[in-house]
């Protein structure tokens, strides 16, 4: 078997869209041709090089800048917000005090949302790292942008139910037997 060279055709093309896992507008990205002749040139996330569209980069290019200033203004008053919220969460216990179930991201995110009526807000967003079993204080990041991140205050509070009758107390009312009925 003869040793073969296996040639892949790429291609360089500007991005007129963010493309995720690829880049964002104004970007210059070498990609497979059939990836930017089937995909990114008909769906208009693509141009190809030319004369032209070099000239159209720097149209591009603040685009991009005017919208990334908008994202990160945006997520800058929402961390505001998020700083000043203090949000509580209770949990009920057992017995023994220790409590059943936790206070997970998902907890937190949909709390959020209610909270601050929001609109979107990336599920991923709060990045709790693991659930919160214990009372007290926390803080809780939450990621709203890659620049911007917030940081959230939490109270969790168990609920222990009320310690059992003490035995040389009153007895409690007795129960009556219940009737058996007899099917005949």
């Amino acid at each position: 078997m003869a040793n073969s060279t296996f040639y892949m055709a790429f291609t360089q093309v500007i991005l007129t869209a963010s493309v995720p896992n690829l880049g964002a507008e104004a970007d210059i990205v070498k990609v497979r041709r059939g990836f930017a002749r089937n995909f990114l040139l008909p769906q208009g996330k693509a141009m190809e090089i030319s004369a032209g569209s070099m000239r159209q980069i720097n149209h591009l290019k603040a685009k991009r800048a005017e919208r990334e200033a908008r994202e990160v203004t945006a997520a800058e008053e929402l961390a505001s917000k998020i700083n000043k919220l203090n949000l509580e969460f209770t949990l009920e216990a057992g017995g023994t005090g220790k409590a059943f179930g936790s206070v997970t991201s998902k907890d937190v995110h949909d709390r959020l949302v209610a909270d601050l009526k929001l609109a979107e807000l990336p599920k991923h967003a709060v990045q709790l790292e693991k659930a919160i079993k214990e009372s007290g204080d926390h803080q809780v990041p939450v990621k709203l942008h890659a620049d911007v991140t917030a940081q959230l205050k939490i109270h969790v509070k168990v609920n222990v139910p009320a310690a059992p009758v003490d035995a040389d107390a009153e007895p409690a009312a007795e129960r009556k037997p219940r009737r058996r009925t007899s099917v005949e």
